[in-house]
């Protein structure tokens, strides 16, 4: 969805009609249980206030900018209050903490039921301190509307979200670095064919790899897979790939398209 150079990332405009867009595309059965998941561009009143409306029933936990009265919460949060933070794996991560700031925030003017979280860590070696840094450590918000579980889980799950950066990497290296075309139009069907390169990659890597494979960027797929030199043989009415002996991923390509082929109806 291409939007004029000057579009702010605040905009809740645009945010609801992203939301809608992808809802859209979810089968009619799940698409009321949905989590939208943002980073703090989309911590607006218009857009939560959109999600929270009665029967659209879609969860949220998005990013929530630290204003000067969360600042002066969280320094007003007892030490027993910190609960050790979880790492991508789940597990206890040393130096981060994760703590609840609902009951001492003023949120009548957000969605009811609305709930605040913020996570302390302290730095890597190295990183420079932030403005919103307090007490050497940093500080990040969030909001949802998830009334149950514990607050390192919604914590790693809200961070989770970042996934979509790999998503936006990979996407720059099939072809949304640059738009290559002069009129408006031509661009929307450039990343139209964009999004369809991505989708194909995705599904290829779920379907068909396995292991570090999956976690491959289009760069490597190109390399190992994409690009390597090969032939369609046909004889005994089947249609044969042959690859070359030497080639050192011809023995993953090979197991790729047999769990292709068990996939298909019949």
């Amino acid at each position: 969805m291409l939007r004029p150079g000057n579009a702010g990332s605040n905009t809740a405009a645009d945010h609801i009609q992203a939301a809608r867009l992808a809802q859209a595309q979810l089968p009619a059965a799940v698409r009321r249980r949905v989590l939208i998941r943002a980073d703090s561009g989309g911590g607006t009143h218009e857009f939560l206030a959109w999600l929270a409306r009665p029967g659209r029933r879609l969860a949220h936990s998005v990013g929530f900018t630290i204003t000067d009265d969360i600042a002066d919460a969280i320094l007003a949060i007892p030490k027993t209050a910190w609960t050790p933070a979880y790492d991508a794996g789940g597990l206890v991560r040393d130096g981060a903490w994760v703590a609840e700031l609902t009951g001492m925030l003023n949120l009548s003017a957000w969605p009811k039921g609305m709930r605040v979280i913020v996570r302390k860590e302290r730095p890597h070696p190295g990183a420079q301190l932030r403005l919103t840094d307090i007490d050497g450590h940093r500080f990040t918000c969030f909001a949802t509307s998830t009334r149950g579980g514990q607050l390192a889980d919604l914590e790693l799950r809200h961070r989770r979200r970042a996934r979509c950066e790999d998503r936006i990497r990979c996407a720059k290296d099939t072809g949304l670095r640059n738009l290559p075309l002069h009129g408006y139009g031509q661009n929307e069907v450039w990343c139209e064919l964009v999004a369809m390169a991505c989708e194909l990659l995705a599904w290829t890597q779920m379907l068909a790899l396995d292991g570090p494979a999956r976690r491959w960027e289009p760069k490597r797929l190109r390399l190992r897979l994409l690009g390597v030199a090969g032939r369609l043989v046909r004889g005994s009415r089947r249609l044969r790939l042959r690859l070359a002996a030497r080639w050192p991923w011809a023995t993953q390509i090979t197991a790729a398209i047999s769990r292709l082929h068990a996939l298909e109806p019949g």
